[in-house]
């Protein structure tokens, strides 16, 4: 999984030599995390943008960052077409999810189970609408751990039968850039990951 980004160029050179376009599924956390990601993809990949977020327990909080995600693929440049789906939006589940991890710090146990949560999501629906791989935005985040996320993505795309992309987008100066970007298109940046444990750290991601 170190070999993240070297493994998404290669695939990328080897589809642009024969002249493809994949259909590529992303999970969207939030649209500063995906501006500088679908700036980049989106020149080689048809991509379906997966909104699944039910960690986000604040609604008013949710319906927000749907609106800016969508408002950011209305305004950002693409070559490629770029469509938008809205999972489910169910708070119950996530606390389901994580009952007994409540207290754990920031990036434990309760984050890899939240990941797991929204991955498992994004393989169910990769294979549903047929797409060729499926990845995250949240490897984005320098509190994120890009590894641990591979590895849950691999993991949960053997299990449903499908392609998982590794991915650290961190790398090639991809989270400085999508600060930029978020500037640019004056995006609203929270400063929590967005379940009520976060938003209590005040952990900005």
């Amino acid at each position: 999984m170190n070999n993240a980004q070297k493994n998404m160029d290669s695939c990328i050179e080897k589809y642009a030599a024969e002249g493809i376009t994949p259909t590529l599924l992303i999970h969207a956390c939030c649209a500063p995390c995906s501006s500088y990601v679908l700036e980049y993809l989106s020149q080689y990949f048809k991509i379906i943008i997966l909104y699944y977020n039910p960690n986000i327990t604040d609604s008013d909080e949710y319906s927000y960052r749907l609106a800016e995600e969508a408002r950011l693929i209305s305004e950002l440049p693409h070559k490629n077409e770029i469509t938008l789906i809205e999972g489910d939006y169910d708070p119950d589940c996530f606390f389901d999810a994580v009952k007994g991890f409540e207290k754990e710090c920031e990036g434990g146990k309760r984050c890899e189970i939240c990941f797991e949560l929204r991955l498992r999501e994004a393989a169910r629906v990769c294979k549903e609408k047929c797409a060729d791989y499926f990845l995250t935005t949240l490897t984005i985040s320098p509190l994120k751990n890009a590894e641990k996320i591979n590895e849950i993505g691999e993991r949960l795309a053997d299990e449903y039968g499908v392609k998982y992309l590794p991915s650290d987008f961190k790398k090639k100066n991809g989270y400085k850039r999508s600060i930029e970007l978020s500037r640019e298109y004056n995006l609203y940046r929270q400063n929590y990951c967005g379940c009520v444990f976060s938003r209590k750290k005040d952990n900005e991601f």
